[in-house]
């Protein structure tokens, strides 16, 4: 459901980076492991359609995701893919509950209300639905950024680095919050880090060099 090949990328000619094939089934769970520098972001960067690689493909769906225009990749991915980045990025002028409208919006889904309130609660957030995002604590954004990331039942998380800031017993809980929702929702995850804490944890694992 979602397969590699071949795939490169460099910055300004320089460092040329290649990924190994791989694939990963729907259900799955995997980690993506490296140290700084070795391309991690660069390839969930590629995974999520958010830059084109220069050689190489991407298969999500049966869909060759570097093959779509801007404008039907732009909707593939608000359908397909969710992206939990390692900073969570909301609008901060509307509260939580439109910001996860808004994810619907974007992608050409109708915006669901009951799904939004159902999803906020899963992960115990009811109480912040009518919050502003400058007010959660840095748990409870990242909370938001899974309920945005599934909010529309894509078939692949992607997540970058989001156990580096956290002790154990929050880095545990993460990953189960993540590994709950993907379950739920049928995706395959994929998690970007450096953090070694989650080799114990997901035993499906590529390192990059």
């Amino acid at each position: 459901m979602l397969s590699t090949k071949a795939l490169e990328y460099s910055y300004d000619n320089q460092q040329q980076l290649r990924f190994p094939d791989f694939t990963c089934q729907r259900g799955e769970q995997w980690l993506i492991l490296g140290q700084s520098g070795c391309g991690k972001t660069t390839l969930l960067h590629l995974l999520g359609g958010l830059m084109p690689p220069q050689k190489g493909e991407i298969v999500i769906n049966d869909t060759q995701i570097d093959q779509l225009s801007t404008a039907k990749l732009d909707q593939f991915r608000g359908k397909n893919i969710g992206i939990i980045f390692q900073k969570a990025h909301f609008v901060n002028a509307i509260s939580v509950e439109e910001n996860l409208a808004l994810a619907q919006s974007l992608a050409g889904v109708p915006i669901d209300r009951k799904r939004i309130h159902t999803i906020l609660k899963q992960l115990n957030l009811g109480h912040k639905i009518h919050a502003s995002t400058n007010n959660l604590s840095q748990g409870e954004q990242q909370r938001v950024a899974i309920a945005r990331a599934i909010i529309n039942r894509p078939t692949v998380i992607l997540a970058d680095e989001p156990t580096s800031a956290l002790d154990d017993k929050n880095c545990a809980e993460v990953v189960r919050l993540l590994e709950e929702q993907a379950k739920e929702a049928n995706a395959a995850l994929l998690i970007v880090t450096h953090d070694t804490r989650l080799k114990e944890l997901i035993s499906n694992q590529i390192e990059l060099v």
